[in-house]
């Protein structure tokens, strides 16, 4: 007979082969409940009240073949497990006959446990080795970031033999030849684990073919990683801390810098730490290339850098000689260049009589700028001496640089005033001018009056057929007269940001020191325009203020 429940659901043997417990469907049939725990893919192993094994599945079987069914699971052989069983511990994490397990206990209920493990051995590798490759992947934008720091040649090894301690090795030696050529010998620069600084030293060439594959690295050779060599030849002993011992292994790797090899890098590991492995190798090479290419571009920028001081010297604001019945004083300041070379210049040349001026302004900044302006300043020291008039020079200035070699390719121009300085006959100078395209000079008479010399004229080297004008002004003992470029007049700063000082300041500045001595004016001038400025960027400034001398 069968009963039936309040809701109407067939209840009895006939109709009943599981029962419920806890939520969870399990087999009646203890062969069926065996067959599905055995088709499991983790271990399952569960213990009665007493702590005693009740079930081991077939994968339980399989990974811990110590746990038995009867024993007590705390004095089980697998010792993870079977301190987890005597603390009550929810779980253990052990490695067990070459495999990683990892359990979990469950509870049953009436002092039972049911303990799922599972086998997480290719698991933790794959967390193991993206661990590892993140740990590689930081280390080398690490040590680019300190690379690319620096752009001194010194500083550039330094970092190339501290970097890898010790994460790479226990010493790092880095073998280089220095820039200059009258130093022939191979300098080396080393670090180990626990030195306050590197150390460097001279290495003989015999040092290259003591240690293997140093030779082969430094003619850019990728080499494989071995033991140190034995016995140990003076010239290895002297790269090697006095308390360092013998290294187990060692491991060399090229330093390309592009187009040539930039050195050797040398990595050492001590006795107890294991050898190379294949992604040590790849990853000592790729820092050794990282550092070979931030010293060829240090190198590259030290010779850069001299060069630039070279052009530098040359293209430096004068000393200005002295001229009878004159005072002069110029200014300049170089757009953002911490090389100080521009575009914008002033020259001044003894001449039979007084003095021959030049103020100009080249189109275009920084060094390509300062090149032209060499150009420029040459060429008007050299035609100088066969014609000194003003306008006639710069005729012959704009021809010259027309003809120069690629003159119309690189389209540049320059703005350009040209004077002379003659004492008057009643005391005072005469200035007379050519005009190339230039802002116009201003004079500051002696009553304060500030008015400007117009000149005009087309800027100097952009065509063949380029008109140039002249004018002619005195200047009364006390008065003075300025040229400037227009990196004053358009200097852009204020307090609206953007504003240009403009012309009309510019004549303010002039009116409200008249009578001071051109040294100081410029200064003055100097002053108020870095002030505008306020700290952002500039363009080229030059200035070049005469005065006629006054009267005894």
């Amino acid at each position: 007979m069968t009963t039936t429940p309040r809701d109407g659901a067939p209840e009895g043997p006939a109709h009943s082969p599981a029962r419920h417990s806890a939520g969870n469907l399990l087999p009646t049939d203890p062969r069926l409940a065996r067959e599905l725990l055995d088709g499991l893919t983790e271990a399952v192993v569960t213990t009665d009240g007493a702590g005693r094994v009740a079930l081991v599945n077939a994968v339980a079987a399989r990974l811990l073949p110590e746990v038995v069914a009867g024993a007590e699971l705390s004095t089980c052989a697998v010792a993870a497990f079977a301190h987890a069983a005597r603390g009550g511990a929810d779980s253990f994490e052990a490695e067990h006959r070459g495999r990683r397990l990892r359990g979990v206990r469950q509870d049953l209920g009436a002092g039972r446990h049911a303990w799922y493990v599972r086998d997480v051995t290719e698991e933790h590798a794959r967390a193991e080795a993206l661990r590892t490759e993140r740990s590689r992947t930081a280390f080398l934008a690490q040590a680019g970031s300190r690379l690319g720091l620096s752009l001194h040649r010194d500083q550039t090894v330094r970092a190339a033999a501290t970097l890898p301690v010790p994460y790479l090795a226990d010493l790092a030696v880095v073998v280089h030849l220095p820039p200059s050529p009258a130093e022939n010998l191979p300098h080396w620069v080393r670090y180990a684990e626990g030195d306050p600084a590197p150390s460097t030293g001279l290495a003989p060439w015999s040092l290259t073919g003591a240690l293997p594959g140093l030779a082969e690295a430094l003619r850019g050779h990728a080499t494989e990683p071995g033991p140190w060599p034995t016995p140990e030849p003076g010239e290895l002993a002297a790269v090697l801390p006095p308390d360092f011992g013998r290294p187990a292994a060692v491991l060399v790797s090229p330093m390309r810098a592009p187009g040539r090899p930039a050195g050797a890098l040398v990595l050492a590991r001590r006795a107890g730490r294991p050898d190379f492995d294949r992604r040590d190798v790849e990853l000592a090479r790729e820092f050794a290339n990282r550092a070979g290419a931030a010293l060829g571009a240090a190198e590259l920028y030290g010779e850069q850098v001299h060069l630039a001081r070279v052009l530098q010297n040359s293209l430096l604001p004068p000393e200005l000689p002295a001229v009878p019945g004159a005072t002069l004083a110029g200014g300049y300041r170089a757009a953002g260049d911490r090389l100080r070379i521009g575009g914008d210049f002033y020259d001044v040349f003894r001449i039979s009589g007084g003095a021959l001026f030049a103020l100009g302004d080249v189109c275009g900044k920084g060094v390509g700028a300062a090149v032209l302006t060499g150009r420029v300043r040459q060429s008007l020291q050299t035609l100088r001496l066969v014609e000194q008039r003003p306008l006639e020079l710069m005729e012959l200035l704009n021809r010259a640089l027309l003809d120069a070699p690629e003159a119309a390719r690189r389209s540049q121009f320059t703005t350009l005033l040209l004077g002379t300085l003659c004492g008057a006959a009643r005391g005072g100078l005469t200035v007379r001018i050519a005009g190339g395209g230039h802002p116009s000079p201003l004079v500051v008479r002696a009553d304060g009056t500030v008015a400007p010399v117009a000149v005009g004229g087309m800027p100097v080297g952009a065509l063949a057929a380029a008109r140039f004008a002249r004018a002619e002004v005195r200047l009364a003992p006390g008065e003075l007269l300025l040229a400037y470029t227009n990196g004053v007049t358009e200097a852009r700063g204020g307090r609206r940001d953007g504003e240009m000082f403009g012309e009309e300041r510019l004549r303010a500045a002039l009116a409200s020191a008249a009578g001071l001595p051109p040294t100081a004016l410029v200064d003055r001038l100097l002053h108020l325009v870095d002030e505008w400025l306020d700290g952002q960027s500039q363009d080229d400034v030059a200035m070049l203020a005469v005065a006629a001398a006054p009267t005894a």
